[in-house]
Parts: structure tokens; C-alpha cells; sequence
């Protein structure tokens, strides 16, 4: 089994996951959790390259006569909270004293990572830490993969039990849909106006929603219109609406359907109204081979610190979608955090602990495979 860590190592880990969970950093406004970041990567002796994007990346060099390496990603961006973060310490975890995320996803990930890297390595790690992971991968999609010398990586990105692997990620496409109508006064000429409004909820109720198969999903996340009172029929509505699935097929037919049924609703006679229909592929889907190297060393060190590997297929997305898409193999891992993007989010002090002795017995493996 490979070293645990010490307890000086776990009381740092603890103390810099905390600090860094109080730095706001919602995707879009990083540039305080980056800077910090950022210097602790210089007090480690480590050069920061930052990319136009914003995103870092530093390279800890491997021992002499060593030339692997493998790369370390998490991003520094949260979804958007909506008060203070307090971490507390609440039944052995880590808690918001207040009723809001806690940025465990994914700063767990950071603070481990910078923490394992405190001990020199069996081979060379770079460290890229990316932004606005939240906002569909826009960092990752932005960062020049060709950068990279590794032969892959990880992603510590699933708020789920550690042991988990995901070999199986979805496409994700957005649909944007904007209805236009004609004002009139709503008590005086209701039948001179026509409903953006109306359009738009016929729409919404008539696509598919929720979880369509086991492997495919939709949604509509965000609904805007009208003048902000009840007496114009609303000649300006808009949705955003999502599809995503482990079948790239699937999705695309669904995709297409959705579009069908948006512009059915517009062309009803009870509504007539305009539409125009934005769909944008936001992010490709990936399918891990059982024996891919990153899934092999991954179940190493799963099985070295005592945890038990399984794979999954994940309805989410994180950086190793747009590191995959640029040919770079990257594995994500489950890293034992609870509930993300929600109120009630935490991370125990175990999982925190456990993926820090998870990272060392990656080294080690990693270092170990020819």
C-alpha cells in the first residue's frame, strides 16, 4: 500500500480546502480563486503559464532519468452562489454555515492536488486548472491541448463515492428558442395581439421531458418574457432547453425533434408567431475502453488505498469531455464530495483524506506502468 498521508499533511489539506472554499469564485469572476491558486503554485518553486483564456497550468518535473508524466485537472469556477461561504465543520465534513453551495466542486480537487504535489513525485505532473468548467467546458474548450506532454490524465469531477470511474460521458447540445409575437393592450384588443408568451408554453409542454431513456435526457432550464405587468400580450418570450446523451445518434434525432415541435407550436393558428432556433453542440461525448490506460491505473490505485473500482456511464460532464475531444486521454474520477450545486453540498473529512492518498497511489502507479 502506498504511503498514507501524515497528519501534518491532512491538517494542510484541510486548512487550504477551507480557504479556498471562501474565495466566491462563480464561473465568469475567478480572478481571485486564480490568483491564489496561482501563488501557491510559486511558493511549490513552480513556474504558472496562464493561457489567454485564463486558464494555469504549471509543470512539477519528474526525478532524474524519468521522462513520464501525467496530467492533474480541476477547475477553479463554481455554478453561482447566492450569499457568503462559511466552511464549517459539521458530523466529520465540511459544511456551509449558510444555506448555499459550498464550492466543494470542485476546489476538493484543487487542494488535493496542490497538496499531493507538496511531496515530490515518482515522475513528472503537470497541474492545469481551468475556468468556467460550469459554463459548458469553456476553459477546457479554450486551452491548447497540444501544450500538454502527458500521456493522460485525471479529473476528479463526480459528486459521488470514491471507487467510482466514468468510462462513459454524454453530448450535450443547448437550444435557445426566441418567439415573436405583437403587443396589444390585454383589456382593450387582446384579439389584435398575438401571444410570444403562449407560444412559448405550448412549446415547452409539447417536447420531450426529463429522462427520455437510460441514456439520454432533456430539459428547459430557463424561460424569459413579457414587459414585467399583465395588461400587453407579450410579443417577446425566449427558452433555453438542453438534450443530452451517451448515444450521439439519439441525440441528434431528439434534437432535431425538439425543433420540430418549437416550430409546430409557433405555426399553431391559435398562436402564429415567429421563432428563430439556435442549437449549438456545446460539448462531445466519450466512451472509455475497459483497458484504456488511465481506467487501468486508475483501478490500481482505487484497489491499493482500499477502495473498491467500478465503472459508470455519467449523464454530467467535466473537463475530460474537451480534453478528450482534443486527444488528450483523461479519466474522470469520482471524488467522494455530496450533493454539488446545491444548498446543502459537503465533503467528509474521509473522502477529502482518501482522494489525496488516491492521488499518491496514481503516481505511483502511473510511474510504475511502462
Amino acid at each position: 500500500m502506498p504511503p498514507q498521508p501524515t497528519e501534518p499533511e491532512r491538517a494542510r489539506l484541510h486548512a487550504l480546502f477551507a480557504e479556498l472554499c471562501r474565495i466566491e469564485s462563480p464561473f465568469g469572476r475567478e480572478e481571485a480563486m486564480s490568483a491564489r491558486v496561482a501563488d501557491e503554485l510559486r511558493a511549490l518553486g513552480l513556474d504558472v503559464e496562464r493561457d489567454e483564456f485564463g486558464n494555469l497550468l504549471a509543470r512539477v518535473p519528474p526525478p532524474p532519468g524519468v521522462e513520464r508524466s501525467i496530467l492533474l485537472c480541476a477547475h477553479l469556477d463554481t455554478v453561482p452562489n447566492h450569499g457568503p461561504v462559511e466552511p464549517v465543520e459539521v458530523d466529520e465534513g465540511w459544511e456551509n454555515a449558510h444555506a448555499d453551495i459550498l464550492g466543494a466542486d470542485n476546489k476538493a480537487a484543487v487542494a488535493v492536488m496542490l497538496e499531493a504535489v507538496r511531496r515530490p513525485p515518482p515522475l513528472g505532473v503537470e497541474l492545469l486548472f481551468t475556468l468556467e468548467e460550469e459554463n459548458a467546458l469553456r476553459g477546457a474548450k479554450a486551452f491548447d491541448a497540444t501544450r500538454l506532454r502527458s500521456a493522460y490524465g485525471f479529473v476528479y469531477d463526480h459528486a459521488t463515492p470514491i471507487g467510482e470511474i466514468v468510462t462513459a460521458s454524454p453530448t450535450y447540445y443547448r437550444l435557445a428558442a426566441e418567439f415573436r409575437g405583437q403587443s396589444a393592450h390585454a383589456g382593450i384588443r387582446p384579439e389584435d395581439g398575438r401571444s410570444a408568451i403562449l407560444a412559448a408554453a405550448r412549446a415547452i409542454a409539447s417536447l420531450p421531458h426529463g429522462r427520455l431513456d437510460a441514456e439520454t435526457t432533456t430539459n428547459v432550464g430557463h424561460v424569459a418574457g413579457g414587459v414585467g405587468g399583465t395588461n400587453v400580450v407579450a410579443d417577446r418570450c425566449t427558452f433555453l432547453a438542453e438534450a443530452r446523451s451517451l448515444d450521439d445518434a439519439r441525440v441528434e434525432a431528439v434534437v432535431a425533434e425538439m425543433v420540430d415541435r418549437i416550430h409546430d407550436a409557433a405555426n399553431d393558428p391559435t398562436c402564429d408567431v415567429d421563432v428563430d432556433v439556435t442549437v449549438e453542440r456545446l460539448f462531445a461525448g466519450y466512451r472509455h475502453l475497459p483497458d484504456a490506460p488511465g481506467v487501468a491505473v486508475a483501478e490500481r490505485a482505487l484497489r491499493a488505498t482500499g477502495y473498491a473500482p467500478s465503472h459508470i456511464a455519467s449523464g454530467g460532464a467535466s473537463d475530460a469531455n474537451a480534453l478528450e475531444a482534443s486527444g488528450v486521454h483523461c479519466v474522470c474520477l469520482a471524488n467522494g464530495t455530496e450533493r454539488n450545486h446545491e444548498p446543502t453540498e459537503r465533503v467528509s473529512f474521509v473522502a477529502l483524506e482518501g482522494m489525496l492518498a488516491v492521488t499518491y497511489a496514481l503516481l505511483s502507479e502511473a510511474a510504475a506502468s511502462a
